[in-house]
């Protein structure tokens, strides 16, 4: 009798640093690399509206880690990673799908974004903010498996979510946003994503 192993999990860089490969957005005015980082926004503009900086491909099941900051004091501060998300085409800066959310009111959240329009589900509001550093960097996990998604800040559990509605896709892009109505800058760093089967 033989045995076959499952495949191995293999976690790749989604950023290598210094370019947009494998990534697609606006690169001219709203998105650019800083240091390592890719950085969104502006602390001295407001942001005219949200804008997302997207994968090229999708991806299904997988355990994405990013360090994220998010800054500004003007306006509404906030930002958030896309994922299971495609691109609208009108507006076509907007995008439709989950997001892990990252802002004042709104930490560590998880939104649906442009379909649902609303919280899906969100951690205590005092406990979150005991976890996250303001203005600085933060360790931001989405673990999105098949249709069970849980989101970490800082090795601490924020939500855990399993979707009930079988009509919503659970594959799609990845993506970075800034949201518009803030002078607001956030910065992503050491983006990693291991793909689950």
């Amino acid at each position: 009798m033989s045995f076959v192993l499952p495949p191995v999990a293999r976690t790749t860089r989604l950023f290598d640093g210094k370019t947009f490969k494998g990534w697609e957005g606006d690169t001219i005015k709203t998105w650019r690399i800083e240091n390592g980082a890719i950085v969104g926004g502006s602390l001295k503009e407001t942001v005219p509206h949200n804008d997302f900086l997207c994968t090229t491909r999708d991806y299904t099941n997988f355990i994405l880690k990013a360090k994220i900051k998010l800054n500004g004091t003007k306006g509404f501060i906030n930002s958030g990673i896309q994922f299971r998300s495609r691109r609208l085409t009108n507006p076509s800066y907007e995008m439709i799908g989950y997001q892990a959310d990252f802002g004042e009111n709104f930490w560590v959240s998880l939104y649906d974004e442009s379909r649902r329009n609303k919280t899906l589900i969100k951690p205590d509001s005092v406990q979150v903010l005991k976890w996250i550093k303001i203005n600085d960097w933060n360790d931001y996990v989405v673990h999105a498996d098949k249709r069970r998604i849980r989101l970490y800040i800082n090795g601490k559990q924020s939500v855990d979510y399993t979707e009930p509605d079988t009509s919503i896709p659970q594959t799609g892009l990845i993506g970075f946003q800034i949201h518009g109505g803030g002078a607001a800058q956030v910065s992503f760093k050491d983006i990693t994503i291991e793909e689950l089967p």
